[in-house]
């Protein structure tokens, strides 16, 4: 049997024009090594699974590269590329910080920096999750992290900067990795599925990236776990059912319902997906996205904010249409007050279904405010 290799390893970034959604940075390392103005240290920070760690490596890969490409891409033929490749290379060394934080780890860290390369041009410490580092290894690595010698190059890479020390952040160049967007993560995975033969609907890609806020790391997983799932057909239902997501079309129902005053349909609507095993909060939560998304499509300088799939913003924009944007306001106050309050609440599902009925007669209310002219009907209502 064939070992299975997972999508975030198969895949992983080899070269610097791979990397998904880190452009600024990218670009900025390759010029650095393009124009030999290459920094001693380099810190790394950014949201977990972004691309910290594999732009550590790739670094650490093209900066010994023995014939770089004229872009500052590294060749990939050398034999320190194919060292690397193979994980048998003697210039780069990876510590995790998470597992190897005392004093007495970077003690032994800075005595092999002393040693000079035996090939190639530098030596690259990759420290990963150096947060975890306590502060006297911190302090232990200051001054070896300050001047070090010509050939050694330090890229720590952290998901938490405020926890390092002020004076380890003054040493070295610090780059900001972003959340990968879903239109970046979406068409990556549609690369990945075409080569592996999978058929997926571009509905099912979406959910899962943005089910997976801006993680390519987990989107991988999340997309090999479906594939699994459904035998290698993803399709929009089966990823609902397993992401356990509440389908859009639940909320476009409640608004129809919520629009027509029909406070039965929008209370046996709630106990359905009461029924599916969501909680009200889930409910509440994706509501009040809904009406923020129908209030968007208000004007179209925004509408990019707006991140669904394109059958589903044609759908927004109908319904948009007919609701006031005063109403869509003062149901997202209301939601908003029924969201802070709904911990607190004993009879949790009724303190949803209440926020349920006054959205039903909401429309009436801000209908007889806007045609009121002396403010007598306002205080009626």
């Amino acid at each position: 049997m064939e070992n299975f290799i997972v999508s975030a390893r198969k895949y992983r970034p080899q070269n610097f024009s791979t990397v998904v959604g880190q452009a600024h940075i990218t670009t900025t390392l390759k010029n650095a090594i393009r124009n030999s103005q290459l920094a001693h240290a380099f810190l790394f920070c950014g949201p977990r699974g972004v691309g910290k760690t594999t732009c550590a490596r790739i670094l650490a890969k093209t900066i010994n590269c023995e014939t770089p490409l004229a872009d500052g891409e590294a060749c990939n033929s050398c034999q320190s590329c194919q060292s690397f490749n193979d994980g048998a290379s003697f210039n780069i060394h990876e510590l995790d910080a998470a597992s190897n934080n005392s004093v007495d780890d970077i003690r032994t860290l800075v005595e092999q920096v002393r040693f000079a390369p035996q090939a190639g041009k530098y030596k690259i410490y990759i420290i990963d999750e150096v947060h975890m580092l306590s502060s006297s290894a911190f302090n232990a690595f200051l001054k070896t992290l300050e001047e070090p010698p010509s050939y050694a190059i330090f890229i720590l890479a952290t998901t938490e900067k405020h926890k390092i020390l002020p004076t380890i952040l003054s040493r070295c160049q610090i780059f900001d990795f972003k959340r990968i967007t879903i239109q970046d993560t979406v068409d990556h995975l549609k690369e990945i599925v075409e080569k592996e033969h999978i058929s997926a609907e571009g509905d099912a890609l979406h959910l899962i990236a943005q089910k997976t806020d801006g993680c390519m790391r987990d989107s991988l997983s999340t997309l090999d776990k479906i594939v699994s799932f459904t035998a290698g057909q993803l399709t929009y239902q089966n990823t609902l059912e397993h992401l356990n997501i509440l389908d859009y079309d639940y909320f476009f129902k409640v608004m129809d319902c919520v629009m027509q005053q029909d406070v039965a349909g929008a209370l046996l609507i709630f106990d359905e997906i009461l029924q599916k095993g969501f909680e009200g909060d889930n409910f509440l939560g994706g509501w009040a996205e809904f009406l923020r998304n129908l209030l968007v499509c208000k004007d179209e300088k925004v509408l990019h904010l707006m991140e669904v799939s394109a059958n589903l913003k044609d759908r927004y924009k109908q319904l948009s249409a007919k609701v006031s944007p005063q109403y869509l306001i003062t149901a997202l106050h209301l939601l908003n007050e029924t969201e802070i309050n709904y911990r607190m609440a004993r009879n949790k599902r009724l303190h949803v279904e209440m926020a349920l009925i006054k959205l039903c007669y909401l429309q009436q209310a801000v209908t007889l405010v806007s045609n009121d002219q002396n403010g007598e009907v306002l205080k009626k209502t």
